[in-house]
């Protein structure tokens, strides 16, 4: 088992920037992927990217286009996602997830998520 707890959400005016913490806990050596979701209010949950562990690598979606930084610090099992120059339609409950390494990218465990508001 995998636990993940979210933080650093809020509230902030169009243009700032806000930087998401994902800390997990448990079996983290089972885990290749740590990723980050949103799901804006009415909408599907969307895929931001995503931090390959071992390697230290990021993956995008297209969306993002260059405001999403995502990174790790696995000495601390923490993943961040840095959002800059935030629109309002940045609005959504953002997620942290983690796969297994015998299935990648099936995202088995999930944390409870973290609001963030961006004010126009």
């Amino acid at each position: 088992q995998v636990q993940l707890v979210e933080s650093g959400g809020g509230l902030v005016q169009a243009g700032g920037s806000l930087r998401l913490s994902c800390v997990a806990s448990g079996r983290m050596s089972s885990t290749a992927n740590i990723g980050w979701f949103r799901r804006p209010p009415g909408q599907e949950r969307e895929l931001i990217g995503r931090f390959r562990r071992l390697a230290g690598t990021a993956y995008y979606a297209d969306f993002v286009k260059g405001r999403f930084t995502i990174s790790g610090d696995n000495a601390k099992n923490t993943v961040y996602l840095q959002m800059n120059s935030l629109k309002p339609e940045d609005t959504a409950i953002y997620y942290c997830a983690a796969d297994d390494f015998r299935i990648e990218l099936r995202w088995d465990y999930w944390g409870q998520g973290t609001q963030v508001t961006v004010s126009s």
